[in-house]
């Protein structure tokens, strides 16, 4: 086997002497390439960003930007890595290298006090300025020399958070900024232009992405280890049950770093083939348990309004680049937020081991706190979400901060209403119990009553009594339960203010 090595700004490296365990921040952080930086060490502030060839949806190959300082540098064997110090073009000879375009609008517009954070949003706003249908969502005023400075101001955008050059301000969701510099670095994202065709990064997307390769790096007696296929992957787990499943490491990263968990052996699945697929079928639509959440967002584009709704709100766009669903459901957490929705959708697991296959109701597969139905050996394969879906749908996330933060509680609705009368209703909770959970009880208030604020007010005295929630630094077990019927009377006034309109 090929000894594991990475493509650094077009340079390629082993990974040795590096542990298995060591993260991409680290390993390049050694090489020199200290643009890269460590903030908070947990995916939160993108002060690690970089960016990553990815398997792209509207061209062959993505840049996606992801957090170095959770992706294992193993993780990364056989693929290319651009760093902030990378987006720059060499110059002419005796002369430094050229700014890219993005990095040319953080300086001249003021996006950079400090620095610290700069690389980070640099890393991320490139990864933007590189997505392929946003230039199709740009005004006039765009070109391939950057907006002009009314349009840097948003004075013709559609929203606050979209630029006229098409730029979602979303894609910095993940960087945090301590100097408050925000407005200058909307500018400056609000600025800029459109990729040219002498652009090697923008012409790199042209080509296929790497192709997954098989891993088997070990170094002191822990190992990092890649099958090429799901049967292969399959029997390894058989043989090393004790071995730890990561896909985009934004779970198991943050437990290596912050409370320096180490493991013998690391298994990734998230290159395997069978894992990444996504078919829309007559009843149903299965997801691969290894497609990240951005690519699902992207390929559903809309298809499943109750993902749509929860996919802004899933922490922030450098981990949804890396998080899937797999591994929110594998981690078994009471306040992931994508169960609550599976959960209103009716989804169901399918599990796969060395001797085949076979599919539990969600509603089923949580057995405790962070526990479940799943076997030593066993996968998420795909998660299944049947049709037709629901037509009324909300996903309420109630936290300190809108994006990137931890919800207190998650509501998700999935109501059939027909003539008046709720004709189906389906309620997953999270951040109330020791699992997330369906409103059974309420549920049954709801349905066959008719869709009144009367049937709603009583239903949503019910909902505050569902679950056992409890206190903590996030909420109070009171606090928790109020917000439970309040996103019920959130739902009925939306829905009327709907119809109405």
């Amino acid at each position: 086997m090929v000894a594991a090595r990475i493509t650094v700004n077009g340079k390629e490296t082993p990974i040795s002497p590096a542990a298995p365990h060591t993260t991409t921040l680290d390993f390049l952080r050694e090489r020199g390439l200290t643009g890269t930086k460590e903030g908070c060490a947990e995916g939160e502030c993108g002060a690690c960003s970089i960016l990553v060839a990815r398997p792209g949806v509207d061209k062959p190959t993505d840049w996606v930007a992801v957090n170095a300082c959770l992706v294992p540098v193993a993780a990364l064997d056989g693929q290319e890595v651009i760093t902030s110090e990378g987006l720059a073009t060499a110059g002419e000879p005796g002369k430094p290298p050229a700014l890219h375009p993005v990095q040319e609008e953080m300086a001249v517009r003021g996006g950079s006090q400090c620095g610290y954070c700069t690389p980070g949003f640099v890393c991320s706003m490139a990864a933007e300025y590189y997505r392929p249908d946003r230039c199709a969502h740009a005004g006039p005023a765009d070109s391939a020399n950057g907006a002009d400075a009314d349009n840097a101001n948003g004075s013709e955008s559609a929203d606050a958070e979209h630029g006229p050059n098409g730029f979602d301000l979303h894609a910095l969701s993940g960087n945090l900024c301590r100097c408050t510099g925000y407005r200058p670095i909307r500018d400056a994202a609000f600025a800029v232009g459109s990729p040219t065709d002498e652009d090697p990064l923008a012409r790199r997307r042209e080509q296929s992405p790497p192709e997954p390769v098989a891993t088997a790096y070990t170094l002191d007696d822990c190992a990092f280890l890649r099958k090429s296929t799901l049967a292969e992957t399959l029997r390894l787990l058989r043989e090393r049950p004790d071995a730890v499943v990561v896909a985009g490491s934004t779970d198991w990263g943050v437990e290596v770093n912050i409370r320096s968990r180490r493991a013998n052996c690391v298994v990734a699945v998230d290159r395997l083939p069978e894992l990444r697929d996504l078919r829309v079928e007559s009843d149903h639509i299965e997801i691969g348990a290894a497609l990240t959440l951005t690519e699902i967002e992207r390929r559903l584009d809309g298809a499943v309004p109750l993902l749509a709704d929860l996919f802004p709100q899933f922490a922030s766009r450098l981990i949804r680049n890396g998080a899937t669903l797999g591994g929110n459901l594998g981690t078994g957490s009471p306040i992931g937020d994508s169960p609550p929705v599976l959960l209103a959708l009716e989804a169901s697991v399918v599990l796969a081991d060395a001797d085949g296959e076979r599919e539990v109701p969600l509603a089923d597969y949580f057995t405790g706190y962070r526990q479940s139905v799943r076997r030593p050996g066993e996968l998420i394969r795909a998660v299944r979400i049947p049709l037709p879906l629901s037509p009324v749908t909300a996903f309420h996330k109630i936290a300190k901060r809108r994006f990137d933060d931890i919800s207190s509680v998650a509501v998700a609705f999935a109501l059939d209403i027909e003539d008046g009368i709720v004709r189906r209703a389906r309620i997953g909770l999270g951040g109330v119990a020791a699992t997330p959970i369906r409103a059974l009880t309420t549920e049954a208030a709801l349905e066959g009553a008719p869709w009144t604020a009367e049937t709603v007010e009583a239903a949503a005295a019910v909902l505050r009594a569902e679950g056992t929630p409890m206190n903590d630094h996030r909420a109070s077990a009171a606090y928790r339960s109020a917000m439970l019927g309040q996103s019920l009377l959130k739902l009925y006034a939306q829905t009327t203010e709907a119809v109405s309109s």
